[in-house]
This record gives C-alpha cells, structure tokens and sequence, in this order.
C-alpha cells in the first residue's frame, strides 16, 4: 500500500522557471550571428547556409548542456508555431510555375519520393549508429527518461 502513496506537492521537485522571452530571443539571435560569421568559412563548393550552421551550433550547445532548454523552448515552440507561414511563399511560387510542373511533374514527384526514402534511411541508420555509439563507447544509457 505504501508504494501507491501519491507524493504530496510539497515533497515534489520544484520545475525550473523559463528564461524570459527577451533572454530566449537573444540567445537565439546570438546564435544565429556566430553561425552567420562562421558560414563564409566554408569553401565554396560547399556552401553551409547560416540556419543550418545556427542548427548545429544550437545542438551542440543544448547537448552540452551550456544552454538549457528552459531557456529557449518557449520561443522554439514559437518559431515552430510559424513554420507553416513560412511556406507560404513557396506555395504561391509553385502556383506561379505550374507550366513547369505540367511538363516535369512526374520526375519531381518520383525525385521527391525517393530523396525522401534515402532521407528517411540515412535518418534511421545515422539515429541507429548515435545510440550504439553511446551505448557501447561512452556505456551511456540511451533511455529518454534518465
């Protein structure tokens, strides 16, 4: 009976309070500029646009726990929020080029397919190969809850 006890909320931990959206929005924009003096580095037949760099930078630093997630989840889910309104002008772009899509649509749609696949693929092996690599090397426990 003892361990269906429920723990009061005194007893329970205390959840970390979020960084104030102002500090969440420079953290982000921080990142962003590093990543934005870092992406020219790279040479020129391999070009690394500036998000891309901000992504890993942002993973490494959330990794390493130098940033918590306390501190920028609330303007993730934000930015997340809008990623559908991003797409906007893409749409209407595709709009525009419908003569393009009558005369290729077929192959864009099988090339999509299949970049899809080897994406989907490469996500699995790579994820696969992360967790091993954890497991075996650095003895880690790969559960999500620790």
């Amino acid at each position: 009976m003892a361990a269906n006890k429920k723990v009061s909320s005194a007893e329970a931990p205390e959840k970390e309070q979020a960084s104030p959206i102002l500090i969440q929005m420079g953290i982000f924009a921080a990142i962003l500029f590093v990543s934005s003096l870092i992406s020219p580095l790279f040479p020129a037949s391999f070009p690394v646009p500036t998000p891309v760099v901000g992504l890993i930078l942002l993973y490494v630093l959330l990794a390493t726990h130098i940033v918590k997630l306390r501190n920028v989840e609330k303007f993730g889910d934000f930015l997340i929020s809008l990623i559908a309104f991003l797409f906007v002008p893409s749409g209407i772009q595709l709009a525009a080029s419908l003569k393009v899509l009558q005369a290729e649509g077929v192959k864009i749609i099988i090339v999509v397919i299949i970049a899809t696949i080897v994406m989907l693929v490469v996500i699995a092996y790579t994820t696969a190969g992360f967790i091993w690599i954890r497991k075996h090397v650095f003895h880690g426990n790969t559960d999500i809850d620790q």
